[in-house]
């Protein structure tokens, strides 16, 4: 995949030809201390050149990809070699599309490039369905034989960032949960109306049932041990009762949900719990979005055979964050959140067999949706 200068919105595209890069790999692989060295260590450890592609790799990248051999990556930059959903986004590969802009494992090997050593984590939206990746990326400067290159020292902390996000979501959401049923117990108590207070707790504790439900399918699906169980789905009455369902935690926000009128009533064979999860993010993602007085609006319709979804809210993402939108641990929340995108992508792609996408502007406010096939039984 050649580049050019003119192919790229961030690092530059250009490539070194097969020959250099041929030669360059031989300065290492020539050389049977390092190599020896480099292999001896668990975390991946890759070379680039100038033009940013790999021209060593050690055997802990060779497993961890599964190949052959290294010479397979050779040529190729980083992302490219891992993957990463971006790199196959624009013409120049690897650091040059604007989403490239936002990863630190490009910013890191630039950083190196002119002189400084750098480290900074960096999250990696595999595609073809492979798993999400956290990484913390160590870049060191390298001159051998006149040349300069720079050594990537790369650590998968994916376990970790995951323990880390789901511990603070789960006890986020389930202590604003239990401070709701707090709340309830209180204020229901002076009205002395027995029924009413118990139908409240009811409707909260089947919130927090939620909650913790949502956590472990969560973990579930990123293993790959989520079961798909379909059923009959109604569109519109999934809707109301998830609108039903989340009424009180816009009330904390001062907002409304609301059901599109003209929301079709489509008849689904799908997994209704994991759908009710998808849409149930985009619905609780639409609310924190939203200010005093403003309303979500959320519906269905048939859109080219297949069922799309909507949640829209009046706000407007950023650029910024619109590039890492769909980000593993990627939140405007704060550190530690940022599983509610994401895992409307996972869930739909690899369970449900659709896709998520979202438009977002200042006139026309934010919109998410998710497109699911219609399937007959």
């Amino acid at each position: 995949m050649p580049g050019n200068k003119s192919a790229t919105k961030f690092a530059p595209a250009e490539r070194a030809p097969k020959t250099t890069i041929s030669r360059q790999a031989r300065l290492f692989y020539d050389t049977a201390l390092l190599q020896k060295l480099y292999d001896s260590v668990t975390d991946i450890v890759l070379i680039v050149n100038c033009e940013r592609q790999i021209i060593f790799c050690n055997e802990s990248f060779v497993g961890f990809l599964g190949i052959a051999g290294a010479e397979q990556v050779y040529g190729l930059r980083p992302g490219e070699a891992f993957k990463c959903s971006h790199a196959f986004k624009h013409d120049g590969g690897c650091g040059t599309s604007e989403h490239c802009s936002t990863c630190d494992a490009v910013r890191a090997v630039l950083s190196a490039q002119l002189g400084k050593p750098d480290a900074r984590q960096c999250r990696i939206l595999r595609e073809d369905g492979l798993e999400a990746l956290d990484i913390l990326v160590r870049t060191t400067p390298l001159k051998l034989a006149q040349e300069r290159f720079v050594i990537c020292a790369i650590s998968d902390i994916s376990d970790q960032k995951r323990r880390r996000a789901l511990e603070r979501v789960f006890f986020h959401d389930l202590l604003n949960t239990a401070e709701g049923m707090r709340l309830l117990c209180e204020s229901d108590k002076s009205r002395r109306k027995p029924k009413q207070v118990l139908d409240n707790i009811l409707k909260v504790t089947r919130q927090l049932i939620e909650e913790i439900s949502a956590q472990r399918d969560l973990a579930a699906a990123e293993s790959g041990e989520m079961q798909v169980h379909k059923t009959s789905v109604r569109s519109r009455s999934l809707l109301k009762d998830l609108a039903e369902q989340y009424e009180r935690h816009a009330k904390t926000k001062a907002c409304l949900i609301k059901l599109d009128q003209e929301t079709e009533e489509l008849a689904l064979f799908t997994d209704g719990v994991i759908l009710g999860r998808v849409l149930a993010n985009m619905i609780k993602n639409a609310v924190e979005a939203c200010k005093g007085g403003q309303t979500v609006t959320i519906g269905c319709r048939r859109s080219n055979g297949d069922a799309e979804f909507w949640v829209h809210n009046p706000g407007c993402i950023s650029r910024s964050h619109q590039l890492q939108i769909f980000q593993r641990s990627f939140s405007t929340k704060g550190e530690g959140r940022g599983l509610g995108t994401y895992s409307m992508k996972l869930l739909t792609r690899k369970y449900l067999g659709g896709l998520v996408d979202f438009t977002t502007s200042a006139d026309d406010g934010t919109v998410f949706r998710a497109i699911i096939p219609v399937e007959s039984k």
